[in-house]
This record gives C-alpha cells, sequence and structure tokens, in this order.
C-alpha cells in the first residue's frame, strides 16, 4: 500500500497533469479565435473574451502582493478588483500574448483559496464562459469535471449567489450526486455551469456572473 505522502504526491501530479492539458488545449483553442471574436461578448458582465482570458492569466503577471484578491472580505470586492485588472491587461496586452501567457504557465503554481484544484475549476469555468458565448461545442472531459464538481461542493459554489435547497444534483455522465430533495439530472457540465451561477435548473445558459 502506497504511503500517504506518496498518494499526496499522485494526487498533485495528477491534478497538476489536468490544469495543464485544460489550459494547453484552451490556449490552442484560443489560437484560432479571430479579432472579432476576441472582440465579442463573454458570459461575464461586461467582459470580452480578452478581459476573460486577461483574467484567467493574472496569477502569472502579477505577484500574490501585487493582486491580492485573497485578502479582500467579500465576492462583491473580488469582482470589483478583478475587473479592474482585467480590464487593465486587456487594453495593454495582444491576444497572441495572452495566449503564450496561458501557453507557457501550464504549470503555474497558482492555489486560488489555497487549492490547486482551485485553478482547474477557474480554468474550466473561465473557459466555457467563452466557449458557450461563442457558440464553440466543447466538451471538458469527464475526469475534470468531477474534480471541479468535487472542488465547487459542499460549500464552494455560494459565492456565486446559487441556491440549491430541495434539489439534488445527479450528473447523467458521472456517478456523482450532491444535495436533497427533487432530483435534477443534467451532464456533469451543466452542473457545473448551474453550481456557478451560468445557468438556472431548466434554462439556456446566459447567466451573466463572475
Amino acid at each position: 500500500m502506497p504511503s500517504q505522502d506518496a498518494t499526496t504526491i499522485q494526487d498533485v501530479t495528477r491534478t497538476q497533469d489536468l490544469i495543464a492539458a485544460e489550459r494547453f488545449e484552451l490556449a490552442e483553442l484560443l489560437s484560432g479565435l479571430t479579432e472579432q471574436q476576441w472582440d465579442a461578448p463573454s458570459l461575464c458582465t461586461g467582459w470580452r473574451v480578452r478581459e476573460v482570458v486577461a483574467h484567467m492569466t493574472l496569477a502569472f503577471r502579477h505577484g500574490e502582493h501585487d493582486y491580492p484578491l485573497e485578502a479582500l472580505s467579500s465576492p462583491e470586492e473580488v469582482n470589483r478588483a478583478a475587473d479592474e485588472w482585467a480590464r487593465r491587461d486587456a487594453a495593454r496586452l495582444t491576444p497572441a500574448g495572452l495566449v503564450t501567457s496561458l501557453r507557457e504557465n501550464a504549470r503555474h503554481p497558482w492555489r486560488p483559496g489555497g487549492l490547486l484544484e482551485g485553478a482547474l475549476t477557474h480554468d474550466v469555468v473561465h473557459g466555457l464562459d467563452i466557449t458557450l458565448a461563442l457558440g464553440i461545442d466543447r466538451r471538458v472531459p469527464l475526469d475534470r469535471l468531477r474534480m471541479v464538481l468535487d472542488t465547487l461542493v459542499p460549500d464552494r459554489y455560494t459565492f456565486f449567489g446559487t441556491e440549491l435547497s430541495d434539489i439534488e444534483l445527479r450528473a447523467q455522465d458521472l456517478d456523482w450526486r450532491f444535495g436533497k430533495g427533487r432530483p435534477y439530472r443534467a451532464p456533469a457540465q451543466r452542473l457545473v455551469l448551474l453550481l456557478c451561477g451560468r445557468v438556472h435548473a431548466g434554462n439556456k445558459p446566459g447567466a451573466r456572473t463572475r
């Protein structure tokens, strides 16, 4: 039987591999976008695709003392600060520069909220903010979606103002469920969008939130 330290190392390595794969794939997708698509609205209120990618890559360019989101006390303060930084960096960096930042930092050790899994969640959700808004049918691999779902529950989804009273979420393509009450069955990718406030049960994507 592997030691606890060995298991922990394996878990970290696996998470890093999933993050790197997601960033490489997103970088490849983004590198093929037109200028018009970079300037198209995303699912995040007031952000074009370029602001979303600037936000996704902020931690790679700025240290935690320059970009201290973890020190802010409320979701409103976090969103306000994130908005200012994303707009500033989106204005000064080219799409090619943003793609390079994402690709070259595929294994960056950033841990939002102290969780390595939080970085995968951040990348997956914002990647969907882009692809859904552009009408690109990208399906995130199920092993990544499972880790994102496990990271969002039991309580991190509340950051997005999501209410799940009397609902049990059940993934149709994974052995995963959460909550109690009326069953809501959907693909894992849609459940991620629901937990992050991008959709509501029974509605199409389109909720505007960060």
